[in-house]
């Protein structure tokens, strides 16, 4: 997201900025004090001062300094963006700003906050834009308007480089084509002499007549067999792209950040994977393997139709120029349409993934009807965008060839009366009107090639976007290989998935070698976050992660994330065998290292007695089995790793007592010499901890074991008092109800 639009001179120096004054934001906002919508107004905040401009004049100033803090608040599709003045310690409206606004004016808020407080960081935003700036028109889920960008012609680049290592296979395509087209083109020579000298007037013999008819049939099989030729190859070439690109982009994904991930639906994800990579293949299919034929055939066409008789041939030409102008004048409608009709097909994949994957919510709600009148909704939206494209292209490809074909009866009535004039023989004019037809047959087909051209152009943007991020979590220049011991620091650290909304602010903790740290806390107080950040999910935006004081980004990340184990509460399971599922972490394992981690963990006699074994299929997402086997087999992968540093997340929560007490078990074996890091619904289970950190308010509230924590009687207290209430109230109840 952009937080700065750019100055230009003239309104840099109604500034007066400062020799060391540096501008850090610049964004537009668009209601007036009347509440009036305007253009051509900013608010600029710089290393001092935030400044107000609209329609050209310097409006209003605040000195950083003099403020306690700026705020950006939403309200019913608009926001406001206002500071408090240390003199009157009251909000004062600065600006207003529609919705769309919300999330920008948000940054800067906090960047002035950062700026307020003496630090000279700079907030950047990584979301993308939802519409043009430029144009209005809404972007389709990549980073530039395909409608405005001036790397327009970086599409085309990106599809000759997909083309790069197949350059051989192409000559050789371009070769057959050039073929088709040569052998395509005799034919009408051949069937002007079968008639002027052999047929007109019956001056030819019987024999000549065959041999006609024999190179005729022959150049036909001939073309038959290159066109043969031709579409193998081409549909053989596309599908290797397709496939090479399939894998390109998988890989791609699997090195992207997992806030690229979750930035994007599952659906538009798969989509640009599987739809439009095969809509690279189809393009090659169906309009490569026929551009060069068509392009040499209309070339020659139109010489040998300017050779035979020029006028006629200008007369032919009459229609063409009204079909391509009406053609290049939709091409922008047609590139639009196809982007609307792809956004449509993301949105009904991800609403069916969705459905399939939480069927068993749907069912336990009763709400089958519900969903299925969603997904009609959806399903209509997508086939009435689907309709109009199909409707508008079914009548504007005949319209476009009637536009053209008018030219031929006007060709036969022309040539027609020079025939009867003398001037002209017979097949001289079928020839002239055989080469009409093939020039109107290939302009009419490139006139259905921006259809074709603008679905591939519309995917490789798709793909592009895809292959041209980078990664948000990268090794430093100096990054190394490094034996994790388990010392690990906060230092200052801040961190926001959203930078203008910190979820961990100034964490200090430092945990020493095979300490077990519970993180404590409500909901939504970062607890998770935590974790991500020591698991290196994230950056952090702010301050200092190390690791056997190490900075985090100094180890190599894949290094540093196979020596983790993770054990969380909603166990992933991958569709396969229990022994592939505990090998995940460590493939190259011998079947005794797998077995002996499942003894400690506790599973290997509930895998015994399934009917494969280690070999049972656990079905999608481990669905097959319990929750508590799923934990299990979660465990013994993270023992098989042998990790130095050991997360767990609510890794025993909503499991029966028998389920707990086992996976308790396995977990004390797991983490015994391990630096650990648990999140735990139950509080009683982190008794044992060293130490307890309690987050509230996204700051670390206490520090400390369990028995002091409950001395101080602070928040941690709370909780445990709320929670032993709680089960004392079910208890009561339950022996109320059996008393009853």
């Amino acid at each position: 997201m952009i937080l700065d639009f750019g100055l230009t001179k003239e309104y840099k120096a109604k500034l007066g900025l400062g020799k060391k004054e540096e501008i850090y934001y610049c964004i537009p906002y668009d209601i007036d004090a009347a509440g009036n919508y305007i253009k051509d107004a900013f608010v600029v905040v710089s290393t001092q001062r935030i400044f107000v401009l609209e329609k050209g004049e310097l409006k209003e100033s605040f000195l950083l300094s003099d403020l306690i803090e700026v705020k950006a608040e939403s309200e019913i599709s608009c926001g406001i963006f206002f500071v408090v003045p240390q003199a009157t310690k009251e909000a004062q409206v600065v600006v207003r700003y529609s919705a769309k606004h919300l999330a920008r004016f948000a940054y800067v808020a906090r960047g002035c906050g950062e700026l307020i407080a003496g630090s000279s960081r700079r907030i950047v935003s990584e979301e993308y834009e939802k519409t043009c700036f430029k144009c209005g028109r809404a972007l389709p889920g990549t980073k530039e308007c395909p409608h405005c960008s001036k790397k327009k012609e970086g599409v085309m680049n990106d599809f000759f480089r997909l083309l790069k290592p197949y350059k051989l296979q192409l000559l050789f395509i371009i070769g057959i084509m050039i073929m088709v087209a040569v052998t395509s083109l005799l034919n009408p020579e051949v069937q002007k002499r079968l008639v002027d000298n052999v047929l007109d007037d019956r001056r030819g013999t019987v024999s000549q007549a065959i041999i006609c008819l024999a190179a005729m049939f022959a150049i036909s099989m001939l073309t038959m067999a290159l066109n043969i030729s031709k579409n193998y190859f081409c549909s053989k070439l596309g599908s290797t792209i397709s496939m090479d690109l399939r894998r390109k982009l998988y890989a791609k994904i699997q090195l992207l950040s997992l806030s690229f991930i979750n930035d994007r639906k599952p659906g538009d994800l798969m989509n640009r994977v599987v739809h439009d990579t095969r809509n690279v293949s189809n393009f090659m299919a169906d309009a490569f393997c026929n551009l060069f034929t068509v392009a040499i055939m209309l070339v020659f066409s139109v010489t040998y139709m300017l050779i035979l008789d020029w006028k006629l041939a200008l007369l032919s030409f009459l229609f063409i120029p009204v079909s391509v102008s009406i053609s290049i004048a939709f091409r922008k409608n047609i590139h639009r349409r196809f982007h609307m009709q792809r956004k449509k097909e993301d949105k009904i994949n991800s609403n069916l993934r969705d459905v399939i994957t939480g069927m068993a919510v749907v069912k336990s709600y009763g709400k089958e009807e519900a969903e299925t009148q969603r997904f009609n909704e959806t399903a209509e939206s997508y086939a009435t965008v689907q309709k109009r494209n199909e409707v508008f292209w079914a009548v504007f490809f005949p319209a476009m060839n009637f536009v053209m074909g008018i030219g031929t009866y006007l060709i036969t009535y022309a040539g027609g009366k020079s025939v009867l004039q003398g001037d002209k023989t017979v097949g001289e004019l079928m020839q002239f009107v055989n080469y009409t037809s093939m020039m109107y047959m290939y302009v009419g087909w490139l006139s259905n090639l921006p259809r074709i051209v603008m679905n591939m152009v519309t995917s490789v943007e798709r793909i592009s976007d895809v292959m041209h991020q980078e990664p948000k979590i990268v090794d430093s220049e100096n990054a190394k290989e490094h034996s994790i011991e388990g010392d690990i620091e906060f230092k200052n650290v801040t961190f926001g998935y959203k930078s203008y909304e910190p979820v961990l602010e100034h964490i200090d903790l430092k945990v020493n070698k095979g300490e077990m740290i519970g993180l404590v806390g409500a909901s939504g107080t970062g607890k998770s976050t935590l974790i991500n950040l020591i698991m290196h999910l994230y950056d952090i935006d702010d301050g200092e992660l190390l690791i056997d004081g190490i900075n985090i980004k100094d180890i190599k990340a894949e290094n540093y994330h196979s020596q983790i184990g993770v054990v969380l509460q909603e166990t992933f399971l991958f569709s396969g065998t229990i022994l592939n599922n505990i090998k995940f972490a460590r493939p190259e394992a011998t079947t005794m290292e797998v077995i002996r981690a499942a003894k400690m963990a506790n599973a290997h006699d509930f895998i015994c007695k399934t009917p494969d074994g280690y070999n049972t299929y656990v079905g999608e997402r481990g669905y097959n089995l319990s929750g508590g086997e799923r934990q299990r087999i979660a465990i013994a992968r993270a023992i098989l790793n042998e990790p130095k540093l050991l997360i767990l997340d609510e890794a025993t929560a909503s499991l029966d007592t028998e389920s707990e007490y086992l996976i308790q078990t396995a977990l004390d074996r797991l983490t015994t010499g391990k630096t650990t890091f648990a999140i735990a619904h139950r509080l009683s289970t982190l008794k044992n901890a060293d130490r307890l950190v309690v987050i509230d308010g996204h700051h670390i509230a206490e520090v400390g074991t369990h028995n002091e924590l409950m001395d101080k009687k602070g928040i941690y207290y709370g909780l445990v008092t709320a929670q032993l209430e709680m089960q004392n109230s079910k208890k009561t109840e339950g022996s109320d109800n059996n008393n009853e």
